[in-house]
Protein backbone atom coordinates (compact mmCIF):
# COMPACT_ATOMS: atom_id res chain seq x y z
CA UNK A 1 0.00 0.00 0.00
CA UNK A 2 0.75 3.18 -0.98
CA UNK A 3 0.69 5.11 2.55
CA UNK A 4 -0.11 9.32 2.87
CA UNK A 5 0.76 11.26 5.56
CA UNK A 6 -1.00 14.40 7.20
CA UNK A 7 -0.59 16.05 10.75
CA UNK A 8 -2.98 13.38 12.56
CA UNK A 9 -3.33 11.06 10.04
CA UNK A 10 -1.35 8.32 8.31
CA UNK A 11 -3.91 6.90 5.30
CA UNK A 12 -3.97 5.03 1.80
CA UNK A 13 -6.63 5.21 -1.14
CA UNK A 14 -6.89 3.44 -3.99
CA UNK A 15 -6.60 4.24 -7.94
CA UNK A 16 -9.88 5.68 -7.15
CA UNK A 17 -8.75 7.99 -4.70
CA UNK A 18 -11.22 5.59 -2.19
CA UNK A 19 -10.11 5.23 1.34
CA UNK A 20 -8.84 1.72 1.93
CA UNK A 21 -7.19 2.25 5.09
CA UNK A 22 -6.39 5.15 7.59
CA UNK A 23 -5.29 5.55 11.38
CA UNK A 24 -5.80 9.06 12.88
CA UNK A 25 -4.51 10.60 16.14
CA UNK A 26 -4.36 14.06 18.02
CA UNK A 27 -1.14 15.44 19.65
CA UNK A 28 -2.27 15.53 23.36
CA UNK A 29 1.11 17.38 25.41
CA UNK A 30 5.10 16.23 25.77
CA UNK A 31 5.26 14.71 22.61
CA UNK A 32 2.13 12.27 23.01
CA UNK A 33 -0.12 11.08 20.65
CA UNK A 34 -3.81 9.11 20.86
CA UNK A 35 -4.69 7.01 18.02
CA UNK A 36 -8.34 7.79 18.80
CA UNK A 37 -9.44 5.36 15.08
CA UNK A 38 -8.60 3.35 12.70
CA UNK A 39 -10.15 2.26 9.63
CA UNK A 40 -9.42 -0.60 7.02
CA UNK A 41 -11.96 -0.85 3.97
CA UNK A 42 -14.48 -4.04 4.33
CA UNK A 43 -12.41 -5.36 1.14
CA UNK A 44 -9.46 -5.53 2.62
CA UNK A 45 -10.46 -6.48 6.26
CA UNK A 46 -9.32 -9.76 7.01
CA UNK A 47 -5.92 -9.58 4.87
CA UNK A 48 -3.32 -8.14 7.85
CA UNK A 49 -3.75 -4.51 6.61
CA UNK A 50 -4.70 -3.23 9.56
CA UNK A 51 -1.81 -4.62 11.44
CA UNK A 52 -0.26 -3.64 8.65
CA UNK A 53 -1.25 -0.14 9.12
CA UNK A 54 0.04 0.22 12.95
CA UNK A 55 3.25 -0.79 11.75
CA UNK A 56 3.48 2.43 9.69
CA UNK A 57 2.28 4.63 12.77
CA UNK A 58 4.46 2.84 15.24
CA UNK A 59 7.84 3.99 12.84
CA UNK A 60 6.10 7.32 12.36
CA UNK A 61 5.83 7.73 15.92
CA UNK A 62 9.55 6.47 16.55
CA UNK A 63 10.72 9.06 13.71
CA UNK A 64 9.09 11.71 15.01
CA UNK A 65 10.16 11.07 18.70
CA UNK A 66 6.61 10.36 20.09
CA UNK A 67 4.99 8.23 22.14
CA UNK A 68 1.00 7.18 22.03
CA UNK A 69 -1.87 6.06 24.01
CA UNK A 70 -5.16 4.77 22.00
CA UNK A 71 -8.47 5.31 23.16
CA UNK A 72 -9.09 3.25 20.01
CA UNK A 73 -9.49 -0.10 21.22
CA UNK A 74 -8.02 -2.05 18.03
CA UNK A 75 -4.82 0.31 18.46
CA UNK A 76 -4.78 -0.50 22.06
CA UNK A 77 -4.99 -3.76 21.93
CA UNK A 78 -2.29 -3.85 19.18
CA UNK A 79 0.10 -1.13 21.69
CA UNK A 80 -0.47 -3.98 24.13
CA UNK A 81 0.41 -7.02 22.13
CA UNK A 82 3.40 -5.11 20.29
CA UNK A 83 4.72 -3.70 23.65
CA UNK A 84 7.88 -5.85 23.92
CA UNK A 85 9.18 -4.95 20.72
CA UNK A 86 7.51 -1.34 20.74
CA UNK A 87 8.12 -0.12 24.19
CA UNK A 88 9.69 2.99 22.76
CA UNK A 89 6.59 4.45 21.55
CA UNK A 90 3.75 3.25 24.05
CA UNK A 91 3.04 6.30 26.58
CA UNK A 92 2.72 5.44 29.82
CA UNK A 93 -0.51 6.59 30.38
CA UNK A 94 -1.92 3.80 27.83
CA UNK A 95 -4.54 2.66 30.55
CA UNK A 96 -5.60 6.05 31.60
CA UNK A 97 -8.40 6.56 28.87
CA UNK A 98 -11.58 4.01 28.27
CA UNK A 99 -11.25 2.51 24.76
CA UNK A 100 -13.87 3.93 22.37
CA UNK A 101 -13.34 4.66 18.89
CA UNK A 102 -14.96 8.02 16.98
CA UNK A 103 -17.30 7.28 14.47
CA UNK A 104 -17.53 8.57 11.53
CA UNK A 105 -19.72 6.97 9.58
CA UNK A 106 -17.10 4.41 7.83
CA UNK A 107 -17.50 1.68 9.84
Amino acid sequence: MNWKYEKGRIYSVDENAELMAQATFVFTDNAEVDIDHTYVSPALRGKGVAGKMMEVVAEYLKENKLTAKATCPYANAWLKKHSASHADIISKNIDDDATACKMDGKH
